[in-house]
Order: C-alpha cells, then structure tokens, then sequence
C-alpha cells in the first residue's frame, strides 16, 4: 500500500500497516523537519495513541500520550503541556475584567496533573520523529518527492513523479492521502468542494512567536484554579472570531487568530495581526513584545470538507478529508478515529470496499462542522457559547470513560453523534444556537447533558472553573453503569490521583 503524506497521521498508519505485515511505501512532497499548523491533543486523542500503540507494538506512540512519560522518554522533541481548555471573553475596545461568578472565562481541566497531562505536539519535531520511526520499522520513506496525479488500473494504483534522485515510480493496492486539506487526491481526483457554506467565510492568521507573556502574569486569578490557565489550549474568544495561544517548552508559542473574514484591506497578513490586536487592550498586552520567528501565514478560507473521501483503491484519512476549525481541538480525535477504523480493516488484508468507512468520516466532520458553526453563532453571546461547549465535554469524557472501562464506542461516532439519545439531542441544540433565545436553548443544553455528565459540568457553584475530582465520576457512576470498583480500576489504570 501506499501512503501519501508524511505527517504524524501518514506516519503513524504506515507504522501499524508495515506491524500487520504489509509492505507500505510512505511520500512527502516536503523535506522534515517542517512547520505545519495543528499542534491541540485532547484527552481522547491520546487515549487512542495508547490503544494504537498497545494494539499495534508501537510503544513510542503510548509514551507520547502523556506529558510525564513523553519527557522521560523523548525530552529531545519539543511538546507542550496541556492540562485543559482556557477560555476568556473580550468586548472590542474595553480592557479585560471579570466578575465574582467568573462570568468572561471558562477553565475545563484534561487531566488532575503534570504526570497524565495532553500535550501540544510541536510539529516539526513530532512529525519527523514519527516519519523517521516509519523508516526504522521498514517503511519504504521517501522526502522531497511531488507527484503526477495516480493512474487506477485494474486491482493496483500507479504512482510518477520526481524526487531527490530523479523519476520516481511505484504501484500499489492501494492508496491513502494523509496530505492535509485540499490535498493530493482532492486535486488530483478533480473532487468537488462540498464545505459547509457557512463556514466557507472564515479566514486564519497564524504564526510562532517568542517571548509570548504568560496571561495569568497578566491577569492572576482570583482564586486557585484547577491548573495554569496558560498550560492549556488557551483561547481568547470576542463576538466574531477567537485566537489560540500554544506553548511549547522549547520557548516557542504558536498563536493565531480564526475570525468571520472581513473585506480585503490589502494589508500584510503580519498588518493585520497586529491591526486586530489594537483592538482589544488586554490582547495587545497579551502579545506586546512578542516577535514572530516566521513570516505569518495567511488563509483566506479556513474550513474545508471535500464532497469524497473514499473509492476503489484510494481512501483519505481525515486530515486530508476536511478542516474545521481549531476551536476545541478536535483535529487530532478525527484523524486518529480515521487511523484506528483503516487499521482495523487491514487486520483483514487489503480492504476493496471503503465505502463504510468514508461514510463515518464525513459525518464526524459534519457534525463537527455543526458543533464549530454554532460556536460562531453565539460567540457575542459568551454564556450561551459557554453552555455549547458543554455539549462537546460532555461527549469527550462520556467517551473517554467508556473507553477506559472496555465498553463499545465505535458505533456511537465522534461527538456520540449516532448515540439514540444523545446524538439527535446534539442536532437539536446545535440547529437551535444563535436561532433561539439564549436562555432557552441554554436550558435545552442542561437537559440532554445530564444523563451523559460524568465531570459536574455546568455545576452552578463552581463558577466555570471544573477540575478533574474523583468524586463527580463516583457520584455519577449509575450513569454509565459502573460499580465503584470499576471506578476505582479505571482510575488506577489511567495514572489518576484524586
């Protein structure tokens, strides 16, 4: 089989498919180390590490799926420690403040410490690794190599191009594009654009930075929080877009902003970083004597979903089958889900049918396209958008329990989205944001998540700050079922300490 595409995502397919014995050739058009965007694990994202890893006999991959164990392992690649989810609220032209009730941020933990942490995979470092790991375990690697579109011809596809050394040729069975958005069998298939209209006006300005303050300097706490608001997915949401703040222990920051894109000015994408920072006083200060170690990229139309994934001989993953957006993360979860159901079909061969499996992966993205869509609609409306996430928390850790306790997911989809009560529930909140009053579908939103809240969620007294305790998933173990022994296990397992 051939790969192309020598991401983590690339990478880490042709690793399992080269231990279930396959010969795998795996192509980059580009030579590593390289800057790529997209650098939030989640806690699911590392859960499936773990289970690939344990599956597969990949045990490098298990001990990326933690801060602790990555530093004592690999402290040679630079990663990021994520302990959850920031989220502060700005008003255009005001300087940032908040309430008593915390009523202009929400922290959502990921883990209850340093030891079990996400992690922010610095790209360039991690994808190399992974990409040199391919070759170590024999896969046929080759860098700096663009290729002609495919030719299918009976049961194999044809690949030509140039690399390093000359004309390049090989066949295969069959063929998987882990290129990225709009990428190789998206152009080269001629497929359509089917992105969601309403996604299809927003634009992203991104780039890595030094010397990035810490927010928290900035702006303490009133209180203790359940971790470092800075060691998160830090972002800064107002009415129309948000930016993303990622540090990685190497002194680098990734940063950027993902907005409701405006008429061209005609500036530079580095002019209008800092023209929409002058907008909000406390983001200005969040960033004031930063410098950018490369030029900023722009991209005018962020999201991206092609109309196919699938067909005879040639599949995408998801990383190649569509973009939404990096608000919450959920990048890293849809590819690895991709990995995991292509991976399952080659522990039977090569697969001719790939039908079912490209259906599964249009329709993580589109209800991922909704949840993202929605979000935007209610950003002017901060406790309204607050109380949407919920809904995204609430399915990530329904899941990443389940998991652990050895119950079946699969069938539910990302998000829980064919789960028989949660999913249509899902739909309904997610068509009524921003359409409904805000109090209404906040109420409609307490409803659905309560049977599914495993982490007291949306608990009044807690005021937006939720930690990871023990003690909400013991109170809520009738919910799953689980005894608390099973509890007890589970937590064991995982590394947790209450």
């Amino acid at each position: 089989m051939a790969i192309v595409g020598g991401g983590f995502a690339g990478s880490i397919l042709a690793q399992i498919a080269r231990r279930l014995g396959h010969r795998v050739l795996l192509v980059e058009r580009e030579r590593h180390p390289r800057f790529v965007i997209g650098e939030s694990s989640t806690p699911v994202a590392n859960l499936l590490l773990e289970e690939l890893g344990d599956r597969y006999d990949l045990p490098h991959l298990r001990t990326l799926s933690k801060w602790g164990s990555w530093q004592e392992t690999h402290p040679e690649i630079a990663c990021g420690i994520k302990r959850g989810f920031s989220f502060y609220h700005h008003t255009a032209g005001q300087p940032w403040s908040d309430t008593p009730s915390r009523s202009r941020q929400l922290l959502v933990a990921a883990s209850p410490s340093e030891a079990i942490a996400d992690t922010h995979w610095y790209r360039p470092d991690f994808d190399a690794f992974l990409f040199a790991e391919a070759g170590r375990l024999g896969v046929d690697t080759h860098e700096s190599t663009e290729l002609e579109p495919p030719h299918f011809s009976g049961d194999a596809v044809h690949l030509r191009g140039r690399g390093p050394e000359g004309p390049f040729h090989a066949s295969a069975r069959l063929l998987i594009d882990a290129s990225g958005p709009r990428g190789f069998l998206h152009r080269s298939l001629g497929l359509a654009d089917a992105t969601p209209e309403s996604h299809r006006g927003t634009e992203s300005i991104f780039t890595h930075f030094t010397n990035v303050p810490r927010w928290a300097d900035l702006h303490p706490p009133a209180g203790t929080p359940p971790f470092p608001p800075d060691d998160a997915a830090l972002h800064h949401v107002w009415d129309d877009g948000w930016i993303w703040v990622l540090r990685f222990n190497n002194g680098i920051t990734s940063a950027g902003f993902a907005r409701k894109r405006r008429t061209n000015t005609g500036n530079s994408p580095a002019s209008e970083w800092h023209e929409h920072l002058q907008r909000f006083p406390a983001l200005a200060e969040a960033f004031r004597g930063s410098e950018p170690i490369r030029t900023f990229t722009h991209l005018p139309q962020l999201a991206f979903r092609t109309a196919q994934c699938a067909g005879p001989r040639w599949a995408m993953l998801p990383i190649a089958a569509g973009f939404v957006d990096p608000l919450l993360s959920t990048g890293f979860p849809l590819t690895l889900l991709g990995i995991e159901r292509l991976a399952r079909l080659l522990e039977s061969g090569i697969p001719d049918d790939l039908t079912t499996y490209g259906d599964s992966v249009l329709a993580d993205l589109d209800i991922t396209f909704d949840l993202i869509g929605a979000l935007y609609r209610v950003m002017p409306d901060f406790d309204t958008f607050r109380d949407l996430t919920m809904l995204y928390f609430t399915a990530a850790i329904h899941t990443e329990t389940l998991r652990r306790l050895g119950r079946p997911t699969a069938s539910n989809g990302f998000l829980m989205r064919a789960h028989p009560d949660f999913g249509p529930g899902l739909r309904q909140c997610l068509a009524r944001a921003g359409r409904e009053p805000g109090q209404a579908t906040r109420e409609v939103i307490q409803r659905l998540i309560e049977p599914f809240n495993l982490a007291g969620l949306a608990s009044p007294p807690k005021h937006h700050w939720y930690g990871c305790d023990a003690a909400d998933l013991y109170a809520a173990a009738p919910r799953i079922p689980a005894t608390p022994d099973e509890i007890t296990a589970m937590l064991h397992r995982a590394g947790f300490t209450s």
